[in-house]
């Protein structure tokens, strides 16, 4: 049965290069989430269990059988919370994914989306990222459901492709996930215009679980992340937004008839041509 709402709780986390610390500021945001008769929905960011910061370190590749997935499982379990975990490095063929895990009460984690389009950039005043260095493209578009709710799947540098989000817009999404790890350049220039614009779009909400503020690896390296973990509602107006920096949860309660305004005043979905 489909609801007419969804409570959806959005991590913003500040990850380093240190697989346990990262799983104990998991936990730490998982026990701010209240319990509810009714499922709900936790997002986390982008390396959300481990962000590289040195580069010449290994990434470590992850799997679905990490003791740290059942804890995870019953946290969600009391809380009666669906955990989509932004992306994860889970072991491939030849490479790494960088994976979406989806963890439902009381159950087994799966992976349900590798981030298609990888992070090979040059971008003025930060130093070259080659991610497809160690990771594998993924190769579409996937989708899962909370209470009815149809969630399309995306990470970080995919918000730059509009056919991706085409292709959710034809599939008439109810909300689109960008968990990302945004450079602070790209996110002061791009990061609110392209997720707002996501959502109006799709005529769906977006949201954006973000890595936020300086981080300092076990080794003393150090990175920047944008912040500003956002809500977006379908009509493009920004519902919540978590900041440049600190480890926080933002909760909000999101109305299906937020969509069917939306699309009843611009029916996109009878007019599309192309």
């Amino acid at each position: 049965m489909t609801s007419t709402h969804l409570q959806v709780h959005v991590a913003q986390m500040n990850s380093v290069d240190d697989l346990a610390a990262n799983v104990a500021q998991v936990k730490s945001l998982l026990q701010q989430v209240p319990s509810s008769v009714e499922e709900q929905l936790v997002c986390f960011p982008e390396n959300s269990l481990y962000l590289k910061l040195k580069d010449k370190s290994a990434i470590p590749a992850l799997t679905l059988e990490e003791s740290f997935w059942a804890e995870f499982s019953e946290i969600a379990r009391a809380k009666n919370a669906v955990l989509h975990f932004g992306s994860v490095p889970l072991r491939g063929r030849e490479k790494l994914l960088n994976s979406s895990v989806v963890l439902r009460p009381g159950g087994k984690p799966e992976a349900t989306y590798t981030k298609v389009h990888l992070f090979d950039i040059d971008v003025e005043g930060h130093k070259p990222v080659r991610e497809s260095e160690n990771f594998e493209h993924g190769d579409g578009t996937s989708t899962f459901e909370v209470n009815g709710w149809l969630i399309g799947q995306s990470i970080c540098y995919d918000l730059r492709f509009a056919e991706l989000y085409s292709r959710y817009a034809k599939l008439a999404v109810d909300l689109i996930l960008v968990p990302a790890a945004f450079l602070v350049p790209t996110g002061r220039a791009h990061w609110e215009t392209l997720l707002r614009a996501r959502a109006i779009e799709s005529q769906a909400f977006v949201i954006a679980a973000a890595q936020a503020g300086r981080h300092v690896g076990v080794g003393g390296d150090e990175r920047m992340t944008f912040g500003h973990s956002l809500v977006v509602e379908p009509w493009g107006s920004v519902m919540a937004d978590g900041g440049p920096e600190g480890v926080k949860l933002l909760s909000v309660m999101l109305e299906r008839a937020q969509i069917e305004k939306v699309r009843r005043q611009i029916p996109m979905s009878v007019h599309r041509r192309l």
